[in-house]
């Protein structure tokens, strides 16, 4: 089965989100990878995904996870965790900015013939830039860019490579 699911960056104003769909097989992990591709970020931070009071992320036996009990993400499937049109998850991205995406399924349905999944179908708005410091540094950093005078209105400019059109999307 396909699953349409609408991803909002959480407490975005106005709202960052993407519209795609996956095989309901899709695991966990393979579902990050497209997260982070069809929302821009850059695989540069840990993640995890919450469903039902369960933590599913990378599980290493190295390490300790930052200290949460952690299912494995690779061992668990979109439909075994959000079996129904309706259902939501939430997926962090950065611990440290805590980007938080709710996951909504929207439609489940049989495959197309001849389509490719995933596949992203809309979306708007930019992602924001790694490390700006979460929704509310994300706010800050709009707003030096707005403002020439602001004291780190050049650092911006520079971290970002000159320009950031943040109602831009491209599908």
């Amino acid at each position: 089965m396909i699953y349409q699911l609408k991803i909002t960056l959480s407490e975005s104003r106005p709202p960052i989100w993407r519209r795609v769909e996956v095989e309901g097989g899709i695991s966990l992990g393979q579902l990050h990878w497209v997260l982070q591709i069809v929302m821009g970020w850059t695989n540069s931070h840990l993640h995890q995904f919450i469903a039902d009071g369960a933590s599913y992320g990378m599980v290493d036996p190295e390490w300790d996870n930052c200290g949460m009990e952690m299912l494995d993400e690779n061992k668990t499937t979109l439909e075994q965790i959000a079996p129904e049109v309706g259902s939501k998850i939430m997926y962090e991205y950065d611990f440290g900015d805590g980007w938080e995406h709710l996951i909504q399924v929207e439609e489940i349905k049989e495959p197309e013939a001849d389509v490719f999944y995933p596949l992203c179908l809309t979306g708007k708005r930019a992602c924001p830039p790694e490390d700006v410091g979460g929704i509310w540094g994300y706010e800050d950093f709009l707003k030096a860019l707005q403002d020439r005078n602001h004291p780190e209105h050049e650092e911006y400019l520079q971290r970002i490579g000159g320009r950031f059109d943040p109602e831009y999307f491209n599908l």
